[in-house]
């Protein structure tokens, strides 16, 4: 498999707005397996890595889509990234291209060939994730009863939990939330905690549901800050406008960059 077709297969899984380009460093990486350079908005593969059997090609284009990841957040943000460029965007982009390159066999699930992880998966998430989650909320149940019988007895509920239970004031409040909000405990214990902060009853039980049929927690939070940040259509556009002169600014960069080595090799 040759830079080129590792490319097409690229944008067989999802077209990108910005051209880019793919290359294979020819070279082994002890540190990466390859890179993204937004400035030239190059994809560097370090191909000596990967073995010519078909796992090793696999983990050769799992290593392309990861980069492809970042080109397409780039093209997201105007051609830019911020210093930061493994954030929960990335992530989402990541394994939302994951998952289309999945039902495409453009590349193959790691995980399904190995029967014994899968059993393994099975034990984490129903002994430990679930039983996690149940005993979580559990205690939200049994803390809304002390908060009632510390109301009663006219003492801050607050006061109870800093001196005679000793834990973090959030963490007790998250709990009961997940108690009064129902919420599923088979998501486990962190991913119960981000549901009981989203308010909104309609938007917690799709980001629950989203969670429950295989989505990633970082693409379950895109999507709920997406609908949490519907703005003014004129931000918004000027927004628009930023991107698109931040691209235009790159592209006239690498235009001139063309221009002189095209000049230079006359």
């Amino acid at each position: 498999m040759n830079q080129e077709k590792v490319k097409q297969k690229l944008l067989s899984i999802e077209d990108a707005p910005l051209e880019f380009s793919l290359v294979f460093s020819g070279k082994k990486s002890k540190k990466v397996n390859g890179l993204y350079k937004p400035g030239s908005r190059e994809i560097i593969i370090h191909n000596r890595n990967f073995q010519p059997d078909d796992a090793g090609q696999n983990l050769l284009l799992y290593t392309a889509i990861h980069e492809y990841a970042h080109h397409l957040h780039a093209c997201s943000r105007g051609g830019t990234l911020s210093p930061r460029a493994h954030n929960s965007e990335f992530w989402a982009i990541f394994h939302a291209l994951l998952e289309k390159a999945e039902k495409k066999k453009v590349y193959s699930d790691v995980f399904a060939v190995s029967p014994e992880l899968l059993k393994l998966t099975d034990v984490i998430r129903n002994k430990y994730l679930k039983n996690n989650g149940e005993l979580v909320k559990e205690m939200g149940k049994h803390l809304i009863k002390a908060h009632d019988l510390c109301t009663g007895i006219g003492v801050r509920f607050e006061d109870y939990v800093d001196r005679m239970l000793r834990i973090p004031r959030t963490a007790a409040n998250m709990a009961m939330k997940m108690f009064e909000y129902d919420i599923a405990p088979e998501v486990g214990a962190d991913n119960m905690r981000f549901l009981a902060g989203i308010r909104d009853g309609d938007e917690r039980q799709a980001a629950e549901t989203a969670l429950l049929k295989g989505k990633s927690p970082d693409t379950v939070k895109i999507q709920v800050r997406g609908k949490d940040k519907e703005e003014d259509p004129v931000v918004m556009l000027e927004k628009e406008k930023l991107r698109l002169e931040r691209t235009i600014a790159t592209l006239s960069k690498r235009l001139e960059e063309v221009k002189k080595e095209i000049k230079e090799k006359k």
